[in-house]
């Protein structure tokens, strides 16, 4: 077998994802030292309970900005992060808003209860009756709650993702009840014209960046790029690959590797959002997504009609050539997970490996294609089948696959506990982490 010439790596000085880790850090560390510099030239009250929960409540507030950055789904971010691990981000924050919030509310109630002998109870109902503001703000923090709870792990898993999506919503019914509340009542907010400034600069650009990148760019590039769908090709008994054409696809910033939550506009399924990875490399003139049947979403592309229209949202994720490492790469894909793995081989230079892992020949999608490009780009692939146990992807067997998987990139995508072993293999065989490409498509519901 040849192989082509490797090229020389790219530069690692600083890394596009430690780019832009850092970044968020930084903006959030310097929104903290804002928001206490405005809260303590506001002035402090006497009551140390009171004190202490209104700055919970900004800090909370703050983090309920973030949290909205964070998915607003931004295309810089998007490209050197990921979405699975900014949607991960995002959950975390939510959990540090739920804490910030209670705090506030407990402290602000027992402060103002050890000012007004009252109980804390009959304090908090008072404060909603008399104060502006107060009754929106326990709104806000109920709605909180109960998304909180949709969003916990044991819920979300017995949720669909539309029924998710949906309750989720209300969290920017919450973020208007809690700002104006902050308007009405937030004394550091008309503490001085810059700190009124500031916080409106916070909220605008928060909520900005979610109209941006989730409504704005979205319906622009649908209009621009009007996909309808050429061709519906079956795989395999259960495997389905959709063509889509459009108008200046050679336009549209997609990169092989990356996926879009697909909308085909039918009358039965317009609604249904679907996340399919590109499983060929963008060229354009068309895009390809190849689904297996895993619930009725993907079951019904088979049925999708040629001219069908298309919405699509992306493109999304950070499982690119663009977080490369090294020259030379390994490419490990499980069942299915094949689609963006065939779609990375097509895109990337250098000397590849490529190893496959499915239960049967049979189960071998898009094999063919896998063959005829690693052939024609000189790279290696190994078909390797079997039941789950043994495993076949251990550390001796990798590292027999490929002795110098160390040396190299490695890209993964295949099913969680197929891609839980791997990541456990190759932490065994100490490629370091940085060398490590792989994406979670929690999204799928």
């Amino acid at each position: 077998m040849t192989t082509v010439q490797s090229p020389p790596a790219p530069p690692t000085a600083i890394r596009p994802r430690v780019v832009a880790r850092t970044g968020l850090y930084a903006v959030l560390a310097a929104n903290l030292a804002v928001v206490t510099f405005f809260f303590t030239q506001a002035g402090f009250a006497s009551n140390t309970l009171i004190v202490l929960g209104r700055l919970a409540g900004l800090y909370g507030a703050l983090l309920m900005a973030f949290q909205l950055l964070l998915v607003a789904r931004l295309p810089w971010l998007d490209r050197r992060i990921g979405m699975d691990r900014l949607t991960s981000w995002h959950r975390w924050t939510g959990f540090g808003i739920l804490w910030t919030l209670l705090t506030h509310a407990v402290f602000i109630t027992f402060g103002y209860a050890q000012s007004s002998s009252m109980d804390p109870v009959n304090q908090i109902v008072d404060l909603a009756e008399t104060v502006e503001g107060v009754l929106r703000a326990v709104v806000a923090f109920g709605i909180i709650l109960v998304v909180g709870a949709a969003s916990a792990r044991h819920a979300r898993r017995r949720l669909a993702y539309e029924t998710w999506h949906f309750i989720h919503l209300y969290t920017y019914v919450a973020v208007v009840l809690a700002f104006t509340h902050q308007v009405a009542v937030g004394t550091t907010f008309t503490a001085s014209g810059a700190a009124t400034a500031y916080w409106y600069g916070v909220w605008s650009v928060a909520l900005g960046s979610v109209a941006l990148g989730r409504l704005v760019l979205p319906l622009w590039r649908n209009w621009r790029h009007q996909l309808r769908v050429t061709a519906v090709v079956p795989e395999a008994d259960n495997v389905v690959s959709v063509y889509m054409s459009g108008r200046d696809l050679d336009r549209m910033p997609a990169r092989a590797g990356q996926f879009f939550l697909w909308r085909f506009l039918t009358r039965d399924r317009w609604w249904q959002a679907n996340p399919f990875s590109l499983s060929a490399a963008p060229d354009g003139r068309t895009l390809r997504l190849t689904a297996k049947a895993a619930g009725d979403g993907s079951a019904a592309l088979r049925h999708v009609k040629v001219g069908t229209r298309v919405f699509a949202e992306g493109p999304y994720g950070a499982f690119t050539a663009l977080h490369r490492t090294r020259p030379e790469s390994v490419l490990i894909a499980g069942g299915v997970g094949v689609t963006p793995i065939r779609a990375l081989l097509e895109e990337l230079e250098g000397h590849a490996v490529v190893i496959y892992r499915v239960a049967t020949d049979r189960d071998a999608v898009l094999y063919d294609e896998l063959r005829d490009l690693a052939l024609a780009k000189g790279a290696e692939l190994h078909l390797v089948t079997g039941p789950p146990v043994p495993d076949r992807l251990a550390p001796d067997e990798l590292a027999r696959l490929v002795p110098d998987i160390a040396d190299r990139d490695v890209f993964l995508c295949g099913p969680p506990p197929m891609m839980n072993a791997v990541l456990g293999s190759l932490r065994e065989l100490d490629v370091p982490k940085p060398q490590i490409h792989f994406e979670r498509f929690s999204l799928a519901g």
